[in-house]
């Protein structure tokens, strides 16, 4: 097995957009470790592969990688200069994208290709590696782990939720050029759900709960938990309704059927990868509230 740390996306959405990368790189016999944001411990934590969290200064960054390192090669799916430097100071020779005049902290500088969606773009960085690497696949496969399962049930037990449910995640953080990323029907539809005896839930991210209940007065809100639950809790779901954001990501790549609702952001490159996704809107605007229930009724088979 060949040692390869992998500086995996700082957001969620693309650390999930990177998983076939990671898997055509396991199965051509690397020895992977993933380094990131803190939360990737718990978004992989049914494998087998160690994180290195990355807290605090670029110094203690770079101590944290360098303590890993131990002759490993690095992969960086960060298209930043700075995620260059800091690999680069701790001794590790990287591959990454020729991206933010980067190239000479790169020991190989791949070039960019802007028209792949970001699965492809993670995939394709990977196959530099990989003599014979696969094909992109139709599905990207998170796995959960048992404990996961068993924090989730536990919530859902707690707040008196018996599965069938729809998750709605209404939240979606940032702006895009300039304008909101949240589909302002959420509040409308998770009432609509509730009147067609659906049981609706939702799970807020850090600091989203009180946007949550504002938008979703009348769900079903479990308590703040950590990614891994998260992901159980989709992949159980009947239905999930989501923004271009994290969370529509995660759903998609644990196979949960997916409504992704864009208006400003490009579904060509970021759209949720997956046969059980399907997409409403676009990047020139947001759809019609009846084209996202005619998507919703589709996937429920109303």
């Amino acid at each position: 097995m060949t040692p390869l740390i992998v500086r995996l996306p700082n957001h969620l959405g693309d650390a999930c957009m990177s998983i076939a990368a990671l898997d055509a790189l396991a199965a051509a016999g690397y020895a992977l470790t993933l380094a990131g944001r803190p939360w990737l411990a718990s978004l992989f934590e049914a494998y087998s592969w160690p994180t290195v969290a990355l807290r605090g200064s670029r110094r203690e960054h770079i101590r944290a990688l360098r303590a890993t390192a131990s002759g490993s090669r690095g992969l960086l799916f960060t298209n930043s200069f700075s995620t260059a430097l800091e690999f680069r100071l701790a001794g590790i020779a990287s591959t990454g994208y020729a991206r933010g005049g980067r190239s000479l902290l790169l020991s190989q500088a791949v070039p960019v290709n802007d028209a792949d969606h970001m699965v492809e773009y993670y995939h394709r960085l990977a196959s530099t590696l990989i003599a014979q690497p696969p094909a992109v696949p139709a599905a990207l496969d998170l796995r959960v782990s048992d404990a996961a399962r068993q924090r989730i049930s536990a919530a859902l037990a707690d707040a008196g939720l018996a599965r069938p449910y729809v998750v709605l995640c209404p939240v979606a953080v940032g702006l895009h050029h300039g304008k909101v990323k949240a589909w302002d029907g959420f509040t409308r539809l998770h009432l609509e759900l509730l009147g067609r005896g659906h049981r609706v839930v939702a799970l807020p991210g850090p600091g989203e709960r009180d946007e949550v209940r504002r938008v979703l007065p009348q769900a079903v809100v479990l308590p703040e938990g950590d990614v891994g639950a998260f992901a159980a809790l989709l992949a159980d779901a009947r239905l999930v309704v989501a923004n271009d954001s994290g969370p529509g990501h995660l759903a998609a790549a644990v196979g949960a059927p997916l409504v992704s609702v864009f208006g400003v952001t490009e579904p060509e490159k970021t759209r949720p990868w997956g046969p059980r996704v399907r997409i409403v809107g676009s990047g020139r605007g947001w759809p019609s509230y009846e084209s996202v229930v005619a998507a919703v009724d589709g996937l429920l088979g109303a």
